[in-house]
């Protein structure tokens, strides 16, 4: 394992698909060591980059145009970034910090972002569910800017998998965690990651997946089929599962995941949502595009320009990927 990290090097330039929205990355490499992932071997452990750096580069960010803002890591909610003394005041009330007063946690950081000024939207990716903390789920309610959306991704519904894979959780604290999220902000949209055809998989186990699914209601889910990855323990597990059983599976797992998707767009017909509009369509040059905060496409008329504006758009009609509506 990659043990001795270089030093994060600042003042690089964020990632930029639009000139409304940007990618910030704050932290680096990993210390989960899934079974299945050769992440920790290539990216070296886990490194926060400053809070006061990720501040300066967004306010920057917004400066120049940007209204949303996207936190990345392989695993953003164990960041840990440490913070000069000089600068505990300037962070606010808000920030929560450890007991030591020296590191300030995920949930503090988005606390400061939050009251960056002429920012509208924060969102992160992605995170880990055995790290997912209760100052976290809070901030979903209190941070106005914190979309109310996350990616949590859940990799298999059977506990059993779960251990082989070395997640560090079980079925019943992941739907723990859905039930606090929710508790507290009622329409926070889900979506995860799944794999399917974990060596070892069982039907059984399958249907765990599918109950989980079930149970949660995912707006959408990345599927995926195992694959070996070289270097990982779990490329010398025993009972690998058959081709084309992986696929029967992941066929009728994608079945499920998408009758869900379709029907959670569906109950959005007739409402009014915010999205923030990226542009004229790539398919279709009459309609405008962008997202919700629950991260929902929506394809929408207006009457007038509105690139780079957030819009309240009436949705008429809903597919399973995406949404339909106008500007009012």
């Amino acid at each position: 394992v990659w043990d001795q990290a270089d030093e994060i090097v600042e003042g690089l330039p964020a990632q930029r698909k639009h000139p409304y929205k940007a990618f910030v990355n704050i932290m680096y490499g990993c210390d989960n060591f899934c079974s299945y992932c050769i992440v920790p071997y290539t990216r070296g452990r886990e490194r926060s980059r400053d809070p006061e750096a990720i501040l300066e580069e967004v306010k920057a960010l917004v400066a120049d145009g940007v209204l949303e803002i996207t936190l990345l890591g392989q695993n953003v909610n164990s960041y840990r970034g440490q913070i000069r003394n000089q600068d505990k005041e300037e962070a606010g009330g808000g920030t929560v910090m450890d007991s030591s007063g020296e590191y300030v946690s995920f949930a503090g950081l988005i606390h400061m972002l939050n009251e960056v000024e002429g920012l509208k939207r924060i969102r992160f990716t992605t995170s880990h569910p055995k790290d997912l903390s209760d100052e976290l789920i809070d901030a979903f309610a209190s941070c106005e800017k914190l979309c109310p959306h996350i990616h949590l991704p859940v990799q298999s519904g059977s506990t059993r998998i779960l251990e082989k894979m070395n997640r560090k959780y079980t079925k019943e604290e992941y739907l723990e965690l859905v039930e606090k999220l929710r508790r507290k902000t009622p329409d926070i949209a889900i979506t995860t990651d799944i794999i399917v055809g974990f060596p070892g998989e069982t039907e059984e186990d399958f249907e765990e997946t599918l109950d989980i699914v079930r149970k949660v209601g995912f707006d959408s889910a990345f599927t995926f089929l195992y694959s070996i990855r070289k270097g990982t323990p779990a490329e010398n597990f025993p009972d690998q599962v058959a081709e084309e059983v992986k696929h029967e599976r992941f066929n009728r797992l994608v079945e499920e995941v998408n009758r869900i998707s379709a029907e959670k767009n569906r109950a959005l017909v007739g409402q009014v949502v915010e999205v923030l509009s990226e542009g004229k369509s790539k398919t279709n040059k009459a309609l405008y595009t962008g997202r919700t905060g629950g991260h929902k496409l929506v394809n929408f008329k207006a009457d007038e320009d509105v690139t780079g504006r957030m819009v309240k758009v009436l949705i008429t009609e809903s597919s399973t990927f995406s949404l339909t509506g106008r500007a009012v």
